[in-house]
């Protein structure tokens, strides 16, 4: 038996059924979302590049153009633009549409490390994320305690809210904005620099060679093995104030003002 047979022997179940679907497509209608410019989000991804002490057209020169030659390439881009600024490059690729966005950032990576024998030794590493470094935070929120100080919330907001945030489905990236950290500040004697002879690239580079922690090896006996470490990592002002920066004729030279190194909050 066909719908049109049912419908001819039972006509108030044939009009049931056509106000039915008249009132299901009427409710459809005025809920079904129409735009012309849809939401979409298109893959887009940025290089992020810092060189500390050099001023923009050093970043621009040396870091901004020759990764955009080698990132210019790659095939599905839309549109590229960077910003070079004191410190710091970023580079925002946009692919088209129809581009997997994790092709899209293998692809970034590739072309990156190609372009790193280009760069100066001695910046950090560039950084590919599949996030638009320039876009506007969705959800901004404020820490703030009448107890703790700004060191203790920083730290707070880095290891407790920014684990558990980062952990959300749909979070990209989240950034502390305001933090501080524990850092030494050393105050060099312009005076005794110069009477020695002693520049402060050579204290940087001292700095970098003897503030750190190795490898040492390891102890092995006939039932025990132990892994030897050795405490290199200078924590106090006293520790600074002792490290030696030169030795000329057997004369060791300490260029750093005495008492005068101390630990100040600051990033």
């Amino acid at each position: 038996m066909s719908l049109s047979s049912i419908s001819i022997r039972r006509p108030v179940l044939a009009i049931v059924m056509s106000i039915t679907i008249i009132l299901f497509g009427a409710i459809g209608y005025t809920s079904l979302g129409v735009r012309e410019y849809p939401s979409i989000d298109p893959p887009i991804i940025t290089v992020s590049t810092s060189y500390v002490g050099a001023n923009a057209t050093v970043i621009e020169a040396q870091i901004t153009e020759p990764l955009e030659e080698s990132i210019n390439g790659i095939a599905g881009i839309q549109s590229l633009t960077s910003s070079s600024r004191d410190g710091r490059s970023n580079i925002t690729v946009e692919f088209n549409i129809d581009v997997d966005l994790e092709t899209a950032a293998n692809d970034v990576r590739d072309r990156v490390s190609r372009a790193t024998n280009q760069l100066p030794p001695d910046i950090d590493p560039p950084v590919v994320t599949k996030a638009d470094a320039d876009a506007t935070p969705i959800v901004m929120v404020t820490v703030r305690s009448n107890e703790k100080t700004l060191l203790e919330l920083s730290d707070y907001a880095r290891n407790v809210l920014k684990e558990q945030l980062q952990t959300i489905p749909g979070v990209s990236q989240i950034q502390i904005w305001g933090e501080k950290r524990y850092s030494m500040r050393l105050w060099m004697d312009p005076a005794k620099l110069n009477a020695y002879g002693i520049t402060p690239v050579e204290v940087r580079n001292t700095l970098r060679s003897e503030n750190i922690e190795l490898p040492s090896g390891k102890i092995e006996g006939d039932n025990t093995e132990l892994t030897v470490r050795t405490l290199g990592l200078l924590q106090t002002p006293e520790d600074f104030n002792k490290l030696i920066i030169k030795d000329n004729q057997g004369k060791y030279r300490q260029i750093f003002r005495h008492r005068l190194c101390r630990i100040l909050p600051g990033e």
